[in-house]
């Protein structure tokens, strides 16, 4: 059982939930505004993606990370940021015509998909481990070449990489950068469970992809839905650090719609109920061998 557990936030998401819940927030002020009410509610991490204000749906311009940054670090607000380095490689293919390719592709290179990075320098970026089905239509592209470019430049820039990993093929590919020499150590996880085409929320799932990873490893992991807090209470359980957030699933309890915050308040309940301690920011980037660019 891990007795330092430390709370992650993912504020947004970029998924189809903006019509599902009026609490998703789309504008870079909410997400700024969202993201400090749930490091004020106890999160020592929040994860950062981006929308479309217009639209609502999720997007990668690097004036809209860059304004939610500049509005959590004048607020004066104590969390460690981790940018999403994961948008830019979607690819929708025609159901008729597999070569040509559907109105919701953004697939461009690596450098484009870390411009963010480059620019902000978060202290925390997240690199999704491989490729996987996503909908009936899309596959998301993560090639071994986009993960390795992406562990070495933000090597470079001192930013920590998140290795997010959905099934035990992403872990190997996660495990073959550390076995590489492009992750510093500690290397970092997130065990993402419950997503279609990835693996189940399930404790057998969380227990092997956890068995796979180094001795001096940190990890969290959370799942989807209503598998957020029985997998939050799991992964304390199993030694884990844990992640809530209307990324991953809208309620509170069953019909009662939530909050970020409301969300972190939840998860601090669960994780001291547990007998554990919930980790702030600076202790958080003390064991992550985090550096603060701010």
């Amino acid at each position: 059982m891990n007795q330092d557990v430390i709370i992650t936030c993912a504020v947004t998401g970029a998924g189809d939930t903006v019509g599902k819940s009026p609490h998703v927030p789309v504008t870079p002020a909410q997400i700024a505004r969202a993201a400090i009410d749930a490091a004020k509610a106890g999160a020592a991490i929040v994860h950062i993606h981006v929308r479309d204000p217009m639209t609502g749906k999720g997007g990668r311009d690097p004036a809209h990370f860059r304004e939610v940054v500049e509005r959590i670090r004048k607020s004066g607000t104590d969390v460690v940021l981790n940018l999403t380095a994961g948008m830019g490689g979607q690819l929708q293919l025609n159901d008729v015509d597999p070569m040509k390719r559907g109105p919701e592709t953004d697939l461009v290179s690596s450098e484009i998909r870390f411009r963010h990075v480059e620019d902000l320098r978060p202290e925390i970026c997240t690199i999704d481990c491989g490729s996987m089905n996503f909908g009936e239509d899309t596959v998301v592209v993560n090639r071994p070449a986009d993960l390795r470019w992406m562990a070495k430049r933000a090597r470079e820039l001192g930013v920590k990489p998140e290795l997010e990993v959905f099934d035990m093929g992403q872990m190997v590919n996660a495990l073959n950068l550390c076995k590489e020499g492009l992750i510093d150590d500690p290397p970092m996880f997130q065990i993402c469970l419950g997503i279609a085409g990835g693996a189940p929320a399930t404790s057998e799932s969380m227990l092997a992809l956890r068995n796979m990873m180094p001795g001096n490893a940190h990890w969290a992991a959370f799942g989807i839905s209503r598998a957020e807090f029985p997998m939050l209470a799991q992964a304390v359980l199993f030694g884990g650090h844990v992640r809530v957030g209307l990324e991953d699933n809208l309620y509170l309890g069953k019909g009662q719609l939530a909050t970020n915050a409301q969300l972190v308040e939840k998860a601090v309940r669960l994780v001291r109920e547990l007998g554990a301690r919930v980790v702030g920011p600076e202790e958080t980037r003390r064991k992550l061998k985090l550096r603060n660019h701010a």
